[in-house]
């Protein structure tokens, strides 16, 4: 689990996320959404500890993260596993070499051993004989997969998905997303997927918090969130659905 309390940060004196405060559970899908510019992305870099926030407490289980020092915190990293937006693979190094990289940074595994777990990696995402492939010789799907592989291979206890189908068609968003709701519910994983994408939220948004410049402006379920009667959240919900049916068709 991972709490926030009442954490607030600040850029050049602009407020940026404005005393929030969540618990995200372990097991599920946790979505942080809004429209760019709202604080999402803030938030969960914050969360990470790639922004110190000015003002607030986080932490992940007991641990106090904003109170732990450099190497503590380096320490609890071992821990998290990230998948980034434009999935950001080595283009130099093979998808084998990718996965295995976190596995050379982090443990003293030897090669066989880091090599056997890096096959079960890319098994379960369904990667299978792509080692020696390289980053230029994948579709946007098989990278965001190879990205997934290599984010589990530590056994993550907390994963962080930055909008995960950035790029994606809808077809293959939706099977990198049950793909992360799975790892999840299977490894007890506490998942935070910072999204704007709608057909995310209604498939896999087991709890769903919304910011609005830069404060949680609702929080619930995704039965909850079509029952909402606030009006900042249904402008959202309904643009992001219109937005979606011009770029794909009527029938998204």
């Amino acid at each position: 689990m991972i709490r926030v309390e009442n954490i607030s940060k600040a850029f050049d004196d602009k407020p940026v996320l404005i005393n929030i405060s969540a618990v995200f559970e372990p097991g599920k899908t946790n979505l942080i959404i809004g429209q760019s510019g709202s604080g999402k992305t803030v938030l969960m870099k914050s969360i990470v500890g790639l922004h110190e926030v000015d003002e607030g407490d986080i932490f992940y289980g007991d641990t106090h993260f904003n109170k732990l020092s450099f190497k503590e915190k380096k320490l609890l990293r071992q821990d998290v596993g990230m998948l980034f937006q434009g999935s950001a693979l080595f283009d130099s190094a093979t998808v084998e070499e990718n996965v295995i990289y976190p596995l050379d940074m982090f443990t003293e595994k030897t090669k066989e051993e880091k090599r056997e777990k890096a096959n079960f990696c890319l098994k379960r995402v369904n990667m299978v004989d792509s080692n020696k492939l390289y980053p230029s010789e994948l579709s946007g799907g098989m990278k965001k997969r190879v990205a997934i592989a290599r984010a589990i291979a530590l056994n993550p206890r907390y994963l962080f998905c930055d909008e995960p189908n950035s790029g994606l068609d809808p077809k293959t968003s939706i099977l990198i997303d049950n793909l992360i709701k799975e790892i999840t519910e299977e490894y007890c994983i506490t998942t935070i997927v910072n999204t704007h994408d709608m057909n995310s939220v209604m498939g896999i948004g087991d709890k769903i918090i919304y910011i609005y410049q830069g404060q949680k402006w609702w929080e619930g379920t995704k039965e909850e969130i079509l029952q909402s009667d606030n009006v900042e959240l249904n402008d959202f919900v309904f643009a992001s659905k219109l937005a979606k049916r011009i770029r794909y068709g009527s029938d998204v």
